[in-house]
C-alpha cells in the first residue's frame, strides 16, 4: 500500500493565519492557527493547494460564495452527515443548531450534532460558522468568537443584507 501524500501550507486571512493540509490531493484541514506568526502566505506546488489559496482570496475579497475543492474530512458516520448538512447552508444564512439536528431526523442529536458542528476539520469551505444557537447568538467555534461573528459579518455585507446578529 502506498504512503499517503500530505502536504501543508498556512495562509494569511484577514482573520489569522490559517493552516491548509491536503492528502492525497483532497482537503482535509483548514484550520485557524494562533500559534503560527507567519509574515506572507506559504508557498506550494500543490494544485490543491493553490485552488484552496486562490478560492480563499475570492471568498475574502467577497466574490466567491462556494467553494469547488476535493473534500476529505475525517471523521465518524455521524459527524460527516452532519459535515454533508453544513455544506447546504447558504452563504450569508444561518441555522440554529436545533435545526441542524432536525434537518439530520432526530430532534435528539441536538448536542451531537453540536459537537460534530465543533469538530470540523475544514472550517470556512465546510462553513460551520453559520450554526447559532437557539436564540440566534453566537456560540461556540473552534476558531473564536470573534471569527465566526466577522466571517458572519463579512458574508452579510457581500450578500448585501444588514447583520442581524446582535
Amino acid at each position: 500500500m502506498a504512503e499517503a501524500s500530505i502536504h501543508t501550507v498556512y495562509y494569511k486571512s484577514p482573520i489569522g493565519t490559517i493552516l491548509l493540509e491536503i492528502e492525497d490531493e483532497q482537503l482535509t484541514v483548514v484550520s485557524f492557527r494562533d500559534d503560527v506568526a507567519l509574515a506572507e502566505t506559504g508557498s506550494t506546488t500543490s494544485f490543491i493547494l493553490k485552488s484552496a489559496i486562490q478560492q480563499l482570496d475570492e471568498y475574502f475579497a467577497g466574490t466567491r460564495k462556494q467553494f469547488e475543492l476535493p473534500l476529505h474530512p475525517v471523521g465518524t458516520a455521524f459527524q460527516q452527515k452532519v459535515w454533508d448538512q453544513l455544506i447546504k447552508i447558504p452563504y450569508a444564512e444561518t441555522v440554529t443548531y436545533l435545526h441542524m439536528a432536525k434537518r439530520l431526523g432526530n430532534i435528539k442529536s441536538i448536542r451531537a450534532a453540536a459537537s460534530a458542528n465543533g469538530k470540523n476539520p475544514i472550517g470556512i469551505i465546510i462553513p460551520c460558522h453559520r450554526v447559532v444557537g437557539a436564540d440566534g447568538k453566537l456560540t461556540g467555534y473552534a476558531g473564536g468568537l470573534h471569527r465566526k461573528q466577522w466571517l458572519l459579518e463579512h458574508e452579510a455585507k457581500m450578500a448585501g443584507k444588514s447583520s442581524s446578529l446582535f
